[in-house]
């Protein structure tokens, strides 16, 4: 069965949002995104077990947009106790502006329980730089965003085991495990679909307004500073995230040509 023809994954509640927000971000950039050119094997993917499937789309910024890039990815995979799904959505900004990225992934393996991440993406210092603080954190009220899924009874603190994942992170960001119980399945849907989704879109359009249209004056060194910074985030989580995941989930070949693709949207290197 060639990759072109697989076979969608099920449809669940994380990917309408993502979908939903993903849509929203497009519609408002608009012609500041090109058209997506990631190969049709890409696109979408399965393994040869048959049992995962994958798709991914890149979008570039147009020539003088500050948007970089927005990547769309979905992974789902069956595994003997049900299945793992992980939905994403990332608008990475260029060194036009030194506003934070956008990033939204969903990370659900079981039917009852899922974790969020949600957050905009410091590209400075925040001890450093309290101007940067209060412009895109505290004048934006984005720890209203977070104090809403926060106070949900099934919410918990959700800690990466990598501690570089965990220093990338704003102060206000969204890093939770919603865990409904066994056999409430509804109740976790009722969630992502209804406060989730309000929370995610509120936190785009936060982004929309205060980061995507931004330009930062900046001399060479300041720059210079930020694409290493960037550069060093986005390797980081090639190498955390999907060097670690796609393996497993994927033969080496279809796992290969993906974090290829997306090592050239992240314009990172092959190591």
């Amino acid at each position: 069965m060639p990759d072109a023809a697989v076979a969608p994954a099920p449809e669940m509640p994380q990917r309408e949002v993502a979908r939903a927000v993903a849509e929203q971000a497009a519609a408002r950039l608009g012609p500041r995104l090109l058209p997506s050119a990631v190969p049709d094997d890409v696109a979408e993917f399965r393994n040869g077990a048959g049992n995962a499937v994958g798709s991914l789309d890149v979008r570039r910024g147009a020539p003088g947009s500050s948007v970089d890039f927005m990547l769309q990815s979905s992974l789902h995979c069956e595994v003997p106790n049900g299945a793992i799904d992980i939905t994403s959505v990332l608008i990475f900004l260029n060194t036009a502006t030194d506003a934070p990225h956008f990033l939204l992934e969903l990370i659900q393996g079981s039917p009852t329980s899922i974790v969020v991440l949600l957050d905009l993406l410091p590209r400075k210092d925040l001890a450093l730089h309290p101007d940067y603080l209060q412009k895109y954190y505290e004048n934006t009220r984005m720890d209203e965003q977070r104090a809403n899924i926060e106070e949900l009874p099934q919410a918990r603190p959700y800690r990466s085991p990598s501690l570089f994942v965990r220093s990338a992170f704003s102060p206000t960001a969204v890093l939770v495990t919603i865990d409904c119980g066994q056999g409430r399945d509804g109740a976790l849907e009722e969630i992502v679909s209804g406060r989730l989704a309000t929370v995610a879109k509120e936190v785009l359009r936060i982004w929309l307004d205060c980061c995507a249209d931004s330009t930062t004056e900046m001399d060479d060194t300041e720059r210079d500073f930020l694409l290493k910074r960037d550069q060093l985030v986005r390797s980081k989580s090639i190498e955390v995230d999907l060097t670690a995941s796609l393996p497993r989930m994927f033969d080496p070949d279809v796992s290969s040509r993906v974090i290829s693709e997306i090592r050239k949207a992240f314009g990172v290197q092959e190591p």
